[in-house]
């Protein structure tokens, strides 16, 4: 059993405040007993959020290439192959997230696409208008989910771009791709944007009072790797993502009790052949159990600094 938990540790001081408040029995026994691996990340900036690079990892995407925080992770073509899409497992795949860009004073914000609270008859509605302007370009698209399109194209190989989960709620600038790597996005964003700002479904949600679509961003690029795992993925526990990204820390912590009663419980009875990652926003840490004498459990238990100390550096 192998658990991966997404925003385990909060970077603003409103969220190091609730961080402080948390009791976790169950978390509390595993870290203090179990053996922690070598971190995996680097800072808040890389593209790849270190629960994207542990998953990765896991699923044996770490040989070669870039590091895993700064390469391009094939999310959208993994999601095509287990869609069955033809000739998944060989082309170059990303991921269309339909979006709000909110606006402000000197920068643009993406909003939680969450939010949106985009259903599937709207979301193919919307897939089908912009359809032609991609395969204008020779862009294939596929419905997938409401928040998730899949395209097909040969510039998606190896393009880097920054996952949703860096960019919700941030100014999009500072991700945004290289300008020459990523020249014919630019282009197709810029034509959806013109063509989703005056469509009949945006007016229909508008009086609805619900938010408008309209853009869309790119994440999740590149080719499947040759021997890609079809299964044994981990289990990624993401009850802590959406108070995180909205810093509701009183949510967070709520869910963060939550996981300690349930699935943590549950991994603490799974005994030496459990895993557990711990995942915040710039490092990764792998707890496994490790054979120790009583003793050394007892001397590993005084030794523990306490449950903030270890998630902090997350």
């Amino acid at each position: 059993m192998h658990l991966i938990v997404p925003f385990a540790a909060p970077l603003s001081e409103a969220g190091r405040q609730a961080l402080q408040t948390l009791q976790l029995p169950q978390l509390d026994q595993l870290l203090a007993t179990w053996q922690a691996g070598p971190a995996l990340g680097s800072d808040e900036f890389s593209p790849n959020a270190p629960h994207e690079q542990a998953l990765a990892q896991a699923l044996g995407w770490a040989a070669g290439g870039a590091p895993l925080a700064d390469a391009a992770l094939p999310w959208a073509a993994l999601a095509a192959a287990r869609q069955g899409l033809p000739g998944a497992a060989q082309a170059a795949w990303g991921g269309l997230t339909p979006v709000q860009l909110v606006p402000g004073r000197e920068q643009i914000r993406l909003a939680d696409p969450a939010e949106l609270q985009l259903d599937e008859a709207a979301s193919r509605g919307l897939l089908e208008a912009v359809q032609p302007l991609f395969e204008s370009e020779g862009v294939q698209l596929h419905w997938h989910a409401p928040l998730h399109w899949l395209a097909s194209h040969a510039s998606f190989d190896a393009l880097p771009c920054a996952s949703l989960d860096r960019v919700i709620g941030r100014h999009v600038d500072a991700w945004l791709p290289p300008q020459r790597a990523a020249r014919l996005l630019r282009r197709l964003q810029n034509e959806v944007q013109m063509l989703m700002y005056t469509h009949p479904i945006n007016d229909q949600r508008e009086a609805a009072g619900l938010p408008v679509v309209n853009s869309v961003w790119l994440s999740g690029c590149g080719r499947l790797p040759e021997g890609w795992a079809r299964a044994g993925a981990p289990d990624c526990d993401e009850r802590l993502r959406r108070p995180a990204l909205g810093e509701d820390w009183a949510a967070w912590c709520e869910a963060w009790r939550a996981l300690d009663a349930g699935p943590l419980q549950a991994l603490l009875g799974a005994g030496g052949s459990g895993r557990l990652t711990l995942c915040g926003e710039r490092r990764a840490v792998t707890w496994a159990a490790a054979p120790r004498s009583l003793w050394q459990r007892l001397a590993r238990r005084w030794q523990f600094a306490g449950l903030q100390a270890a998630l902090e550096p997350l």
